[in-house]
């Protein structure tokens, strides 16, 4: 993950175990006041090669990570269980049989959301994923990938449906939803569909750990009206707030703190818009519409 922005690359995306290694690498090479020429020159590479290594930009080989641990005084104890971790690090995720109807840089995405303790989304146009019943899942990915193979569209809302797993963890984490109420008015799939979606809708927002904020019309211009966005927060101390927003062609994930915190405050504001009980009123509403 870069520090800032990162696009559509095609190197592989990272874990967020890759991630954490990644930055405990850097920890230990500032730490032992190690420059990246000097680190570079342990390994014969350019000192980009350890840029990379420690933005989890590339897999972290096993040498790599034993010469490196070694340069910086690391005892043989820590470096044989850094080694180790990294070798998890660079195993597949639950979601690679999905490697060909996931693009590279939605997979990054997977790995955060799996790993996150709290989510904050923000959607003008869908139901957010995480949410979505399987028909209407269909209907969004249909539009979205239109030359699908029927098999290819089955398996993209495959994987949709199991990410919605990590709901029903025991330790699931907390999942805050704003949305527009555009998103009801957008009929995907037919309203049968539609109802079928909003009892979805209605069912979640009564977990403990879901909340569901219909932004009305009638709250009129505002500071989040652009595009969709997703505020990634982990427990894990060596990794910052992350804010992954989609462009036609991709997705960019930002970790620098003006703009994960510029995203934080519109997510706020927007909350201030709604409440519990205008929500559920307003999706019962739409409802009946529906049927």
């Amino acid at each position: 993950m870069s520090e800032g922005r990162s696009g559509t690359g095609s190197t592989s995306a990272p874990t967020v175990l890759r991630m954490i290694l990644g930055r405990r690498l850097q920890e230990r090479r500032q730490n032992a006041g190690v420059s990246l020429e000097d680190a570079a020159r342990a390994l014969r590479v350019k000192p980009l090669t350890i840029r990379r290594l420690e933005k989890a930009e590339v897999g972290l080989k096993p040498l790599y990570v034993e010469i490196l641990l070694a340069l910086y005084g690391a005892a043989r104890q820590e470096i044989e269980e850094f080694v180790a971790l990294a070798e998890r690090a660079n195993a597949p995720g639950w979601w690679h049989p999905y490697r060909d109807v996931l693009p590279n840089w939605f997979s990054a995405y997977v790995s955060l959301e799996t790993a996150a303790r709290t989510l904050r989304t923000y959607e003008p146009h869908y139901v957010t994923g995480l949410l979505q019943t399987p028909r209407y899942a269909r209907g969004v990915l249909g539009g979205g990938f239109p030359n699908d193979r029927d098999e290819d569209l089955r398996r993209r809302v495959d994987l949709r449906m199991r990410r919605q797993s990590l709901l029903e963890r025991a330790d699931a984490p907390t999942l805050w939803v704003v949305m527009e109420e555009a998103v009801l008015h957008r009929v995907v799939g037919g309203p049968e569909v539609m109802r079928e979606q909003i009892d979805r809708l209605l069912e979640v927002s009564e977990l403990e750990h879901v909340s569901v904020d219909v932004v009305p019309f009638t709250a009129g211009a505002h500071v989040g009206a652009c595009a969709p966005f997703t505020y990634f927060r982990f427990e894990e101390p060596e990794l910052p707030d992350i804010v992954y927003t989609e462009i036609l062609s991709g997705a960019v994930y930002l970790d620098q703190r003006s703009d994960v915190a510029a995203h934080l405050e519109a997510h706020n504001r927007m909350s201030l818009l709604t409440s519990d009980t205008d929500s559920r009123s307003l999706l019962n509403r739409m409802r009946k519409e529906y049927s």
